[in-house]
């Protein structure tokens, strides 16, 4: 490997992929350097990671709290920066070569998108850069000659399982599924928490249950997108944009045990599966030194001692969120837009105990028919229909209660 450091901006270096981020990095300080971090309300973390760290600069989205740190590092050559301000330049920065892209939900568009437009290496580990704005979000990463690979685990997989040197000319619209000789994406799902629980008991499911993944550690709102399958749903539509896939060349698999990460199905009839612990270093590991390999402090599979690996239909009874995004995806225009928008809302007002779990989808499908989907060619478009979205499904649920 070029033995030249990488200057890496980690946009949500507080959450569970920033905080693995740093993990592989630190165990590869000889080829890559922590220029910026980011955080949202974590300031006391932030601060310690900038005191391991030593970035170039921090942000914090809160003015108010940025100056709070500025003062805690004040001894330190760290310049904090603060808002989406701050977060675009240390995504866009000349002095910067690889951007993860972190921060969860809507808040982390803005800074995607400004290294995409940056031309920098983007390690997409935020879904609704896709969701909200596929289309434009590719196009900037064309246009602009980036590096886009995905770090979720299934899109990771995928992109792993593609022909090594037509990979990268795949998502960057060079070349198609068809010509590649792949039939077929096969997403998989662990079917989180709930997977065969009673049906009936699921109106009953606390926040706290909810958050209890049987195979991942990750954050709340990720947590649940995994009970309710929503998280498969965004990650389908992530996958029509990215592998610029038809509707009908991706299908949802659940594979409890979070073994095989993802398939690629040949028209030959070879499926190729990539494997691994479910650990999101390994993915992070794969994106930082792409093409290459480097460590990443995650265990081998031992197959003599491996459990069975099964497989399942997705079920949209059970799951009625991968409908709704099933459904915005055949729709398109702003169609994701609002169901990422609401779905955020929903969760929120779980996690909150406002709703029950099973409102989570009903106030989706409520506010996805308030509207039919409208064409969208623009960020400040895609920023108008986010915003009425929320606000409609606050009102649905302040009209629910």
């Amino acid at each position: 490997m070029a033995s030249q450091l990488q200057n890496v901006s980690i946009l949500g270096s507080t959450g569970s992929i920033g905080v693995n981020t740093l993990s592989v990095m630190e165990a590869n300080s000889e080829h890559y350097n922590v220029f910026a971090l980011s955080a949202n309300t974590s300031r006391e973390k932030l601060f310690q990671q900038c005191l391991t760290f030593k970035p170039h600069y921090a942000v914090m989205r809160d003015a108010t709290e940025a100056a709070l740190l500025a003062k805690q590092l004040a001894s330190t050559s760290t310049e904090v920066l603060s808002g989406n301000e701050g977060l675009d330049s240390i995504a866009s920065m000349t002095e910067v070569d690889t951007v993860m892209c972190a921060i969860v939900g809507a808040a982390g568009l803005q800074s995607t998108l400004a290294a995409a437009r940056a031309g920098k290496k983007v390690l997409l580990a935020n879904k609704e850069a896709l969701v909200m704005s596929g289309s434009l979000f590719m196009d900037e990463i064309r246009n602009n000659n980036a590096t886009l690979i995905p770090i979720d685990s299934e899109h990771n997989a995928i992109f792993q399982c593609l022909p090594g040197e037509q990979s990268e000319a795949l998502l960057q619209g060079q070349t198609s599924l068809v010509d590649l000789g792949i039939e077929k994406i096969l997403l998989t799902g662990s079917g989180g928490p709930f997977r065969t629980t009673d049906i009936h008991l699921l109106p009953s499911i606390t926040p706290e249950q909810a958050c209890n993944h049987p195979n991942w550690s990750m954050g709340q709102k990720i947590s649940v997108d995994s009970a309710t399958m929503m998280n498969k749903g965004l990650e389908y539509i992530e996958a029509y944009w990215l592998f610029s896939a038809a509707i009908d060349q991706i299908e949802i698999i659940v594979h409890p045990q979070s073994v095989v990460h993802s398939m690629v199905q040949y028209k030959d009839g070879s499926v190729l599966a990539q494997l691994g612990l479910p650990d999101m270093r390994t993915p992070i590991a794969h994106g930082l030194a792409f093409p290459q390999r480097i460590e990443s402090n995650v265990g081998s599979l031992d197959f003599t001692n491996l459990s069975n690996l099964t497989f399942e239909a997705s079920d949209e009874i059970r799951f009625p969120c991968l409908r709704l995004a099933k459904n915005a995806l055949k729709l398109g225009g702003s169609a994701s837009t609002i169901l990422n928008a609401a779905n955020e809302v929903a969760v929120h007002s779980f996690l909150s105990g406002e709703i029950k779990y099973t409102d989570i989808a009903t106030t989706i499908e409520s506010v996805l028919e308030l509207q039919g989907p409208k064409d969208i060619h623009s960020i400040e478009a895609v920023v108008d229909v986010d915003q009425w979205a929320r606000k409609s499904a606050i009102q649905h649920i302040k009209e629910q209660n």
